[in-house]
């Protein structure tokens, strides 16, 4: 089975502990770094809070709608989130580093993918990357300015 890979970071201002408390809320702080031009609706089905959530997440990236029943897991808790639709194939990472001292955090937002078969698959690894890539940096930014708005100055 073939896969694509994507992946985007970013250094947020703020400690990882108040950068992780925005992005394992499910009710509040995850929905507020989605950008709503790609993401029109997720709902908690399950949880909010970190691992065990379930989700349900509806997607239009460039008209084509996709729907994800996404699981959350804490492989490392406080920093590394995982969200998997196993149906799908998709899982999506999240990575907090610390960085400059634990004052600021990279953040990384990875997702890897199978592919359709045969010429569907190969369009999809061509063009999926740079389109996640594109989505990710928005988020990274919607994050940074959720976290600084939420936590003030650092």
């Amino acid at each position: 089975m073939s896969h694509y890979y994507a992946e985007a970071s970013e250094i947020i201002d703020a400690p990882p502990e108040k950068v992780y408390a925005v992005i394992s809320d499910y009710h509040e702080g995850h929905p507020s770094i989605l950008p709503s031009r790609y993401f029109t609706e997720m709902t908690v089905d399950e949880g909010g809070q970190g691992a065990g959530t379930v989700t349900t997440i509806r997607m239009n990236v460039f008209g084509t709608k996709v729907l994800y029943h996404m699981s959350v897991t804490e492989p490392e808790p406080g920093r590394v989130l995982v969200e998997e639709d196993k149906s799908a194939g998709v899982t999506t990472t999240f990575t907090l580093d610390p960085f400059n001292g634990g004052g600021q955090t990279r953040v990384t937002i990875s997702t890897k993918a199978k592919t359709s078969p045969r010429l569907k698959g190969m369009i999809e690894k061509l063009a999926n990357p740079p389109i996640l890539r594109r989505i990710y940096r928005e988020e990274l930014q919607q994050l940074a300015e959720v976290v600084q708005r939420k936590n003030g100055p650092t």
